[in-house]
């Protein structure tokens, strides 16, 4: 009790040589928290993005789909896969779709497509497709002779609304499948690349078409957390309990993009070591200095018979309820700062691109997990560091130390 009571005097000495150590672990805390906050809140912002506006969080397949996806390889009874997942904790909102490729032509000029059928309505609940709308309308039924195209795909063809549009492919059942639909809108899902083959249709009139009966390619699921996607994916897997689906969650069916992920997240980790050692070098050159200098100090404590392990708890006490004072400051800084970033998030004037999506503005995010990870590897760190100046001070030599001060 006396040590600690010492140590907590003597930070307040030299005030000058505590405020500089002092910020360097405070600014250090504040970066780390800020860092860490904002690194989570953008990921899981364009994670968000990327699957409810697109890909769903969940999908559920025929087995072997996303090895090798085929018109083939379907899914039969959709209303009663659709029956359990409504019944399932977790699950928000789901949407099917039918997957084929084509030929489109207006005029003159054709292009290679991705056909797409969706349910117009579950789709608007699902993904919110109807916010992708950039002119026209949505389909109006689903079984509706419309189609909407990707913005990319409607330049390339020199489509306009309410042109006809050509559609050839290939059937379910071997035939040659033609015909004509209505350009009723065109939409932009913020993927160039997705926007140069998108072509949709009701996803009746595309079963029609496909001569796929009422068979679909995909479930896209949405869940209610996204922290707990593998979770809900394995007990979507457990409910419906039939061999032929597969149910994975983004994670598998969107690899890359995951991949991308964990290695841009790697580089949040070099950013909070780089952060640690500016922390562990300046608390060692200041603490190394203060113990140099109070060096007579330390010599009367041995001389008076203390034991140099309460010395070297003396400095490490001292150096401890320096970060710790300090750390408190730097949460409270890097909290204000989150909190501010999180309501308002940064703007790009020309947004940002990741993952082919294009994204304007990116918020942080206040979680536990951005004042944990600072707190024991700034202070630990801090108290690490001290020790070489604290094994140093419970050395020194009482008679040599007094002569020479």
């Amino acid at each position: 009790m006396i040590v600690a009571r010492m140590a907590f005097r003597n930070i307040f000495r030299q005030k000058r040589r505590t405020l500089f150590t002092g910020l360097s672990i405070g600014g250090g805390f504040a970066l780390a928290v800020i860092f860490i906050g904002w690194a989570d809140g953008s990921y899981d912002n364009i994670i968000e993005q990327f699957t409810s506006t697109r890909l769903g969080q969940v999908q559920i397949h025929a087995v072997g789909y996303l090895d090798k996806p085929t018109l083939y390889k379907t899914i039969s009874d959709v209303a009663a896969v659709g029956a359990i997942l409504d019944r399932t904790a977790g699950v928000e909102s789901w949407t099917p779709r039918v997957y084929s490729a084509g030929l489109a032509s207006v005029g003159d000029k054709s292009a290679g497509v991705r056909i797409i059928g969706i349910d117009p309505a579950r789709e608007e609940r699902t993904t919110h497709f109807d916010r992708m709308l950039t002119s026209g309308n949505a389909l109006s039924g689903p079984r509706a002779r419309e189609a909407i195209l990707g913005q990319g795909l409607a330049e390339l063809l020199g489509a306009r609304l309410g042109d006809d549009v050509v559609l050839l492919s290939q059937a379910a059942d071997g035939s040659i499948a033609e015909d004509l639909f209505k350009l009723a809108g065109i939409v932009s899902t913020g993927d160039s690349l997705t926007d140069r083959t998108a072509f949709y249709l009701p996803l009746a009139t595309a079963q029609d078409y496909l001569v796929l009966g009422s068979r679909v390619q995909e479930i896209a699921v949405t869940v209610t957390s996204l922290r707990r996607v593998k979770a809900i994916a394995a007990n979507v897997e457990r409910v419906l309990d039939d061999p032929t689906l597969s149910v994975e969650p983004w994670q598998v069916f969107a690899k890359s993009f995951y991949d991308a992920m964990k290695a841009d997240k790697a580089g949040m980790w070099v950013m909070l070591l780089v952060i640690v050692i500016i922390v562990g070098v300046g608390v060692l050159n200041t603490v190394l200095m203060s113990v140099l200098e109070r060096r007579r100090e330390y010599g009367l404590l041995k001389a008076l018979g203390t034991k140099a392990r309460r010395i070297v708890r003396l400095v490490l006490l001292e150096v401890l309820f320096l970060a710790v004072l300090f750390s408190a400051i730097g949460a409270g800084v890097g909290l204000g700062v989150n909190a501010y970033l999180s309501r308002h998030g940064i703007k790009f004037g020309s947004g940002l691109t990741y993952g082919g999506m294009v994204f304007d503005t990116m918020k942080s995010e206040i979680n536990v997990r951005s004042f944990t990870i600072p707190a024991v590897t700034v202070i630990v760190c801090a108290v690490l560091v001290s020790l070489i100046p604290a094994l140093k001070a419970s050395r020194t030599e009482p008679a040599r130390t007094m002569r020479l001060h």
